[in-house]
């Protein structure tokens, strides 16, 4: 560390608390709230409000340049200053308010401390493990490296300097995500239009009646399969899929291939957990695995972790599925989010599932999936609050149908691509780290 001068913020910075800073909301009056945002984001506008909307009369009023500090959040970060366009916005008791010492410390210098760890770290360090929240003489008792107000301006001046280089170099990497997840949609489209195969097609020709090679016989085997399930009583009788229109139809297929709606090429189940409250004790903690709409993800991952079991009473209120079941989500905003489970699980209404079949490729319905997924989102409608989707827009989704060996072609080329493009995927994650971590090593070089 540099041979600079340790001082403590209250040398620094005063507490502005008392009759000066608060104010009686009137009213007829519109205010400006503001919120912190964690992990150091700055502080924001949280919404506008009339007077009488505002349940707690008596509030705090900020000034452009102060240092606010969230009570219940400065250990996750929860500090910064106000801007100049959130002048005269208002916050609860809940937010500490600080005024600089401008004949000591400059605002821009206090800036790049607050994105160092060198704060971060003493409230981590000395804040009490059963209690989250921070007092404001507590704030004022950290320590900062105080050089002279020149030098101040020096480092702050070569901290914008970079902050400015990396944040273009962020900017350019998430055009670059950006373009991979373009990517990845064109090769799933290509792969879903048959123009991944059209080599195999060539050496592989149309064989009627055949399900590897002809959809159309494979859609019939399907089609028998439930027929018979439904007659076993295995299946309940399915509403009848409204056939395709000419003009529904947006683009030519391979003559081996048809198409269908989703839900006559796989079954869609819902999930199930019937019992109020949710959180009923009495039907956790047996050997029955069940996940919530959280374990689910973009990609559709293999699923074998989960936080809750159900025991039998738990089991007899809810469904179980086995191995190989495709999920999606049709609630909430993580709709379209797919998964597949690595072990038999239970889950909730929230989701749906596609149980595996001999007669169909599961990858390649997760392929579907996952190509679908822009147009189920669209598809919600909302219902108490959040976005929701009813088994039928499954069901009736338009999807293009391969023979079942031409399937298993398709998963191998789409594997076999999407590895290239998640190794590139992950090369930008690293860049952006690394852009990162180079930012708090000139930040730590400056005050040693």
């Amino acid at each position: 560390m540099n041979q600079w001068e340790n001082v403590k913020l209250k040398e620094i910075l005063r507490h502005q608390k008392g009759n000066a800073r608060f104010l009686q909301i009137d009213e007829s009056t519109e205010y400006k709230l503001c919120r912190v945002q964690v992990h150091r984001k700055g502080v924001v506008l949280r919404k506008k409000q009339f007077g009488h909307e505002i349940k707690t009369k008596k509030q705090q009023l900020c000034y452009a340049g102060d240092l606010i500090v969230a009570e219940m959040d400065a250990k996750f970060g929860g500090y910064g200053f106000i801007t100049h366009d959130l002048e005269g916005s208002i916050v609860s008791s809940h937010y500490y308010l600080y005024e600089l010492d401008y004949s000591k410390v400059t605002q821009e210098y206090l800036e790049v401390l607050i994105n160092t760890d060198y704060i971060q770290n003493q409230i981590e360090a000395k804040g009490s493990t059963n209690y989250s929240s921070i007092r404001a003489w507590e704030f004022l008792e950290y320590t900062i490296p105080l050089p002279s107000i020149e030098l101040q301006k020096s480092i702050s001046k070569k901290f914008r300097s970079f902050s400015d280089f990396k944040n273009e170099l962020i900017v350019e990497l998430q055009k670059q995500e950006k373009y991979i997840s373009q990517l990845k949609q064109a090769i799933l489209q290509e792969a879903i239009a048959g123009q991944l195969t059209a080599e195999w097609r060539d050496r592989n020709p149309m064989q009627k009646v055949n399900p590897d090679t002809d959809a159309a016989a494979l859609l019939a085997k399907i089609k028998a399969e439930k027929q018979q399930a439904i007659a076993d009583g295995k299946l309940k009788k399915e509403k009848p899929i409204p056939e395709i229109s000419p003009d529904e139809i947006p683009f030519y297929l391979p003559d081996s291939w048809v198409w269908c709606r989703f839900g006559a090429f796989a079954t869609f189940e819902r999930g199930r957990f019937s019992i109020r409250p949710r959180n009923d004790k009495s039907c956790y903690g047996g050997q029955y695995p069940f996940i919530q709409i959280n374990s689910l993800s973009r990609n559709g991952d293999v699923i074998t972790e989960y936080k809750q079991t159900l025991n039998e009473k738990g089991r007899s209120v809810s469904k179980e599925f086995p191995k190989g079941t495709l999920i999606i989500a049709i609630v909430g905003g993580t709709i379209g989010n797919l998964g597949v489970l690595g072990i038999d699980m239970c889950f909730p209404d929230s989701m749906v599932g596609v149980k595996p079949s001999s007669i169909r490729n599961q990858d390649f319905t997760l392929l579907l999936l996952r190509f679908k997924q822009p147009e189920i989102k669209k598809a919600a409608y909302q219902m108490a609050g959040q976005p929701n989707i009813k088994i039928p827009t499954l069901t009736d989704l338009i999807i293009p149908l391969p023979p079942l060996a031409e399937q298993k072609v398709i998963v191998e080329k789409v594997d076999y691509l999407m590895k290239i493009i998640d190794q590139l995927e992950e090369q930008i994650k690293h860049r952006k780290q690394l852009a990162e971590d180079l930012m708090q090593t000139v930040l730590r070089e400056a005050f040693e």
